[in-house]
C-alpha cells in the first residue's frame, strides 16, 4: 500500500506557490526545516524530484 503525504496538496504549500514573501508562504518554508511529515514525504521521493525540490525551495536539510 502507498503513502498518503499530505504535503502534495498543503494549503500553506500552496500559499507558497502563489506568493513566497506572504505570512503563511514564509512560514511553511521555515516549518519545513524541521516538520518529519514532509521529512517522510521528501525522503520517499525519488532523486530527481528531491533535486527538483531542492532547487525550487531552496533546500538541503534531509538527504
Amino acid at each position: 500500500m502507498e503513502q498518503h503525504y499530505p504535503c502534495e496538496n498543503c494549503k500553506f504549500r500552496a500559499h507558497y506557490e502563489k506568493n513566497p514573501k506572504s505570512v503563511l508562504g514564509r512560514f511553511w518554508r521555515w516549518h519545513i526545516n524541521f516538520c518529519p511529515g514532509f521529512k517522510a514525504y521528501f525522503t520517499h521521493l525519488d532523486d530527481e524530484a528531491k533535486a527538483n525540490l531542492r532547487v525550487k525551495y531552496d533546500f538541503q536539510k534531509y538527504k
